[in-house]
């Protein structure tokens, strides 16, 4: 089952893009270059910053300018009010 729920989210990901303030890690997992440790550093990091812009990903601990490249496609940034 959560093959094919990521299976599910692969395919979404090629049409839609990942609010990287919202995304589930099952979400961030889709990412090409994001596992397991990079989805947590994420969500960590957007609990004390919220992203205001895909560039700022890249002060997450292990995401640099050539993982950023790799995915700023596929991610976007919703400035509406986060919780």
């Amino acid at each position: 089952m959560k093959q094919f729920i990521i299976l599910i989210l692969f395919f979404v990901s090629l049409f839609a893009k990942i609010d990287i303030n919202k995304a589930t890690m099952q979400e961030l997992h889709t990412l090409k270059g994001i596992g397991h440790k990079k989805a947590v550093a994420i969500m960590e990091y957007r609990k004390a910053h919220p992203f205001k812009s895909i560039e700022d990903i890249k002060k997450v601990k292990g995401i640099g300018e050539k993982l950023f490249e790799k995915i700023k496609n596929q991610i976007e940034v919703n400035n509406t009010k986060v919780k």
